[in-house]
């Protein structure tokens, strides 16, 4: 695929990101994105203080606890860079909870920024990397 094409796949996933929040879609919406062989890694943060590695049945398990805890996300993408089969995106994350997480009551707004590399083989996202800083 080009770098184009590979830029909007991106786009097409991060937008289905957004919607399975809001929307409820399957988790199995996300088949036409991800490599069976994925690879996620979250690099440490605010709420994965260890990061995190996840293979697609980590993913659905994840996607599934996210939909619990999360009442609407949403990604606002600033940056974008396309080298080859490598995508890299820079933004902002922002999150609503739909229960309460520690101190923080339901409906309150998370933020992050975020830098995100994308690895595409066959059409599809093989590795993931999420460089996120959540906002005190």
């Amino acid at each position: 695929m080009s770098a184009e094409q590979n830029v909007a796949l991106v786009r097409r996933f991060l937008d289905a990101v957004d919607r399975g929040t809001r929307d409820e879609a399957p988790l199995e919406a996300f088949a036409e994105f991800l490599h069976p062989e994925i690879e996620q890694r979250e690099l440490p943060n605010k709420y994965a203080p260890a990061g995190a590695v996840r293979d697609l049945a980590a993913l659905r398990k994840n996607a599934g606890a996210g939909r619990s805890l999360m009442k609407a996300q949403r990604y606002e993408i600033k940056t974008v860079i396309a080298m080859g089969d490598t995508v890299a995106v820079e933004g902002h994350w922002t999150g609503v909870l739909a229960i309460p997480l520690g101190a923080l009551p339901a409906g309150h707004e998370l933020r992050a920024h975020l830098a995100m590399f994308f690895e595409l083989e066959d059409g599809k996202i093989r590795r993931q990397r999420n460089y996120d800083c959540f906002d005190p």
